[in-house]
């Protein structure tokens, strides 16, 4: 799962894309039948991206945090290893960004 999530990123340059990617490769796995992602805006969780067919009774969330702040959260229906959507998340925080301020710098995730 993570190999895969290294591969999408490594060849995908635009943040959404890579999304789309990861989330569809993570419903992809065997046991899991949903995954999304879900984006801190104004205090909020608004979903995002999302892939396969869901299945709320099996949900777990995993926050993703960018720089030491919640920025979202990865969702996912089935049997999962929490420690690995843990670094599954980590992976994507730079990519899960709404609303930040760069301050004029380019941002590159």
């Amino acid at each position: 799962m993570l190999d895969a999530l290294e591969r999408i990123l490594e060849r995908v340059e635009e943040p959404d894309d890579a999304l789309r990617a990861a989330v569809a490769a993570l419903a992809d796995e065997p046991g899991v039948s949903w995954a999304g992602i879900a984006f801190l805006d104004q205090g909020a969780l608004v979903l995002g991206p999302a892939a396969g067919e869901p299945d709320d009774a099996q949900r777990t969330r995993v926050p993703i945090e960018f720089q030491g702040s919640r920025v979202g959260e990865l969702w996912v229906d089935g049997a999962v290893d929490t420690w690995v959507l843990a670094r599954f998340a980590d992976r994507l925080s730079g990519h899960v960004l709404i609303g930040w301020d760069t301050r004029g710098e380019t941002w590159d995730p």
